[in-house]
């Protein structure tokens, strides 16, 4: 019977079958780790792993027990005071030796909550599982291209660094084969000849004899010289060498900005405020994979605007009234200043009530249409309020002109996710 041994190395993912079955299990534990962490993090440190901690008593593995009666045959090492036929009485209800699993004993000693990490691409994949997100590669944003050197095949000269050690041998080998082919062949004939002249038995006559020998003698003498031409057949010839050929393609850029303006007057409370920074963290995460840097410009404005760092952009008390203006006009000054459209991907995101001043709605539509929808690749209006006010009538007249411009309404968590995949679909796909 044949046996087959397999010898090979176990992966270092040979218990991801294991794991995977553990963060089913715990799913509902998990999700709420993740959504804690999230809650907790900055936009441009969301992607982290994150420490899960399980309570022990969820992780109680079942057991099969013992139903009443039957007789079962047991040995009991280090018995001292029975001997066979004895019968064992068993313990009353409440007095068994249990764990105390969770629980602190009197001694003040427990069992701690059972902990893992989550990798950053295990909490991705949690992050993104209740979002019911598309493929966010698929997206009708454009990207600005710019050359990159990358492989494209090989070539018969270049660098040693660049030498292909297979293709050149198997070059070798081809022009070996092609050019003693023909040697090779009448090597094979002469040596057949020769092994049956000597295999034949010699003639009798003297003359016949000598003629064999000579025949015979310049058989070995082409044999010989057939191998000597075969062996004058360089190995590695200059013409196998073979070469990575690089050349110059195209690739979008790795440099992107995102302009992240949020207002922060009055009528905007705290879950309104959340419900902004949830749309950020989506966005932030759909640039990321697409650019390599990517920039982040937080811009908060009540009737004046000034750029902040993100903890102010989320925490600080400072409000007032609503000037949205105030806010596209700086936007514009930075762009100007640092972010040269001919080199960055500039992309906008605008949170609002839509509360503004009435007179400055018209403002603001002017300056996304004549300044920066020129200059960007795409800017989204997110409104956290239900009602159209002025603003949001103001930003309706500019979608038909400008295919870049988007603008939907969220008012509550579980719309945050919907309404980005719906900004971001890839054109001609269905509706979410």
């Amino acid at each position: 019977m044949q046996q087959i041994i397999d010898r090979r190395l176990a992966g270092k993912n040979k218990s991801i079958g294991n794991r995977e079955r553990f963060l089913r299990r715990h799913k509902e534990q998990i999700k709420e780790a993740v959504k804690r962490a999230i809650d907790g993090r900055s936009i441009s440190d969301v992607e982290r792993g994150e420490d899960v901690h399980i309570p022990k008593r969820d992780l109680n593995e079942p057991v099969f027990g013992h139903g009443q009666g039957g007789i079962r045959d047991m040995v009991h090492p280090g018995n001292r005071e029975y001997v066979q036929g004895d019968r064992i009485a068993r313990p009353k209800g409440g007095q068994g030796g249990g764990s105390g699993q969770g629980q602190a004993s009197d001694s003040g000693e427990g069992e701690d909550d059972f902990v893992f990490s989550l990798s950053k691409e295990e909490f991705m994949q949690v992050f993104f599982d209740d979002l019911a997100l598309p493929n966010l590669q698929r997206t009708q944003i454009s990207e600005m291209p710019e050359w990159k050197s990358q492989r494209a095949g090989f070539s018969s000269d270049g660098t040693p660094n660049n030498l292909h050690v297979v293709r050149s041998m198997r070059g070798s080998l081809g022009r070996r084969i092609a050019l003693g082919a023909g040697s090779r062949a009448e090597l094979r004939e002469a040596e057949d000849e020769l092994q049956g002249l000597l295999d034949s038995a010699a003639p009798e006559e003297t003359v016949a004899r000598a003629d064999r020998l000579a025949h015979i003698k310049a058989l070995q003498q082409r044999v010989t010289d057939l191998r000597a031409r075969l062996q004058r057949i360089p190995f590695l010839d200059p013409i196998d060498l073979r070469f990575r050929n690089r050349v110059r393609v195209q690739v979008p850029t790795s440099k992107a900005v995102m302009f992240c303006v949020m207002d922060i007057s009055g009528s905007m409370d705290e879950s309104r405020k959340d419900l902004s920074k949830r749309f950020f963290i989506l966005l932030y995460l759909f640039l990321t994979r697409h650019y390599d840097k990517i920039d982040l410009v937080f811009i908060r404005h009540h009737t004046q605007a000034q750029e902040v760092d993100e903890e102010n952009f989320f925490h600080a008390r400072e409000t007032g009234g609503t000037v949205v203006s105030s806010a596209l006009v700086l936007m514009e000054e930075i762009i100007r200043e640092r972010y040269n459209p001919q080199e960055w991907n500039i992309y906008g995101a605008q949170a609002s009530d839509g509360d503004n001043w009435h007179h400055d709605s018209g403002r603001c539509r002017e300056l996304l249409s004549e300044k920066l929808l020129p200059l960007v690749r795409y800017f989204a209006y997110v409104q956290v309020a239900e009602e159209e006010q002025n603003l949001w009538q103001e930003y309706t007249q500019l979608q038909e002109g400008h295919r870049h411009f988007a603008m939907r309404k969220a008012v509550t968590a579980d719309q945050i996710y919907p309404v980005f995949r719906d900004l971001f679909k890839k054109e001609g796909a269905k509706a979410a």
